[in-house]
């Protein structure tokens, strides 16, 4: 009997242990859509109470959970640092796509005897090439439902001022660049769909529609 064997290609990420809460931790009552500013104290102390280490692949199908993402957003002098990915980008949906945030999963090693800034800080010089000084300020919890991805996901929003222009890409991003808040607009319609988010978020508080933000950490 012939036997036809076809090679299975697995991506190793999808084998990683990554951090997710259970959706009725993180939503007690009710889930909103956008970005929420919220206390960042609160949402990290529920994340160590209720937090889990499941396998990627499992997560990214489970509507139980929530993987936890730092989304990471530098701006230096009121212009902000808009990249577009590759076409060879790890997460296909992201591909050649424009994008306002720097993110990432968290495994059990990234968080250990760290914080959920230390981990800001460190993924940032992961991914671009940066000289000078950076603070780390919580903007708000973005969750977004109303898609496949949005329902297993859930991002910490941070905005990362550096004091210095000197920053360019590296890793599976392909460009870089400052531009001020408005010219990001330019792009929107080709933005990740976070970044959208984010987009209008921080234009609505440029322009005084959007409550304060976060303040604690």
């Amino acid at each position: 009997m012939n036997q036809t064997v076809q090679n299975v290609v697995i991506n190793p990420s999808l084998q990683e242990l990554i951090l997710v809460v259970k959706r009725e931790h993180l939503f007690p009552q009710s889930a909103w859509n956008g970005i929420k500013a919220v206390c960042f104290d609160d949402y990290i102390n529920i994340i160590r109470q209720h937090q889990e280490f499941i396998v990627r692949a499992q997560a990214e199908e489970d509507q139980r959970y929530k993987q936890i993402i730092p989304y990471l957003i530098f701006e230096h002098n009121q212009n902000y640092f808009l990249m577009q990915r590759s076409a060879q980008a790890s997460e296909a949906r992201l591909q050649n796509k424009y994008s306002l945030g720097i993110g990432g999963h968290i495994n059990k090693q990234d968080i250990e005897g760290q914080t959920l800034f230390d981990w800001a800080r460190r993924e940032f010089h992961e991914e671009v090439e940066y000289e000078g000084t950076l603070s780390v300020e919580p903007l708000g919890i973005l969750n977004d439902d109303s898609n496949e991805v949005g329902k297993v996901h859930i991002g910490f929003v941070m905005l990362l001022k550096g004091s210095s222009a000197k920053i360019k890409i590296k890793s599976e991003l392909k460009s870089g660049s400052l531009v001020p808040l408005e010219e990001c607009m330019l792009y929107n319609k080709n933005l990740e769909s976070w970044s959208q988010t984010v987009l209008t978020y921080l234009l609505d508080q440029k322009y005084g529609t959007e409550p304060a933000k976060c303040c604690c950490h």
